[in-house]
């Protein structure tokens, strides 16, 4: 195990140095990686493959990416609304004309407009938590399609790389991909 981590930092030094070399051979991230594994260390490679598929592994990968983006996401949007609450203090008194049907209409304070725009934050920040929620579920261990032969902890997997559950359908887990279609419904 020792071996794999050794020579997975220095493909990780590769990667981040921009000096991988992908093969027109690699059909994906995973072989490249699992290739480039085995020209370091040799056949105790292969052992990086066992309980796992490049369909779990792929699904997982782009749950990851899409947990981790949504998390920036999220910071962004409370960072935004902290700034149009401090604003709206700072401004309390200054007031405008507010409009509905596109006419004048009663005086309101800035700072009622400014908060309304941190409610619609609000509400896209419920929407990617519920997105989160449906998205940090692991399908790492569903192997290709039919499940994984081999005696895998997925739950250990789970807490390890932060999921808070695990597929319970192999087929599901690795065909899924309406996580990454969800999108906010757009307002009238």
């Amino acid at each position: 195990m020792q071996l794999i981590n050794v020579a997975f930092k220095q493909i990780q030094d590769e990667w981040d140095n921009s000096k991988f070399i992908i093969n027109h051979e690699d059909e994906d991230i995973h072989s490249a990686n699992e290739r480039r594994l085995s020209e370091l260390i040799g056949d105790v490679a292969k052992k990086l493959h066992t309980g796992r598929s490049r369909n779990d592994q792929t699904v997982t990968d782009t749950k990851l990416w899409l947990r981790k983006s949504i998390d920036k996401l999220l910071l962004r949007i409370t960072k935004f609304v902290e700034v149009l609450v401090i604003q709206a203090e700072q401004d309390i008194n200054v007031l405008m004309p507010g409009y509905t049907h596109m006419q004048r209409a009663q005086p309101i304070r800035w700072s009622q407009w400014l908060l309304s725009y941190a409610w619609y934050m609000k509400q896209d920040l419920e929407r990617l938590l519920e997105v989160r929620k449906r998205v940090n579920i692991l399908p790492l261990g569903s192997g290709a399609i039919a499940g994984n032969p081999f005696s895998i902890n997925r739950q250990f997997l789970a807490i390890e790389l932060g999921f808070d559950e695990i597929t319970q359908n192999s087929m599901h887990a690795v065909g899924d991909r309406d996580f990454v279609g969800e999108r906010r419904v757009e307002r009238d």
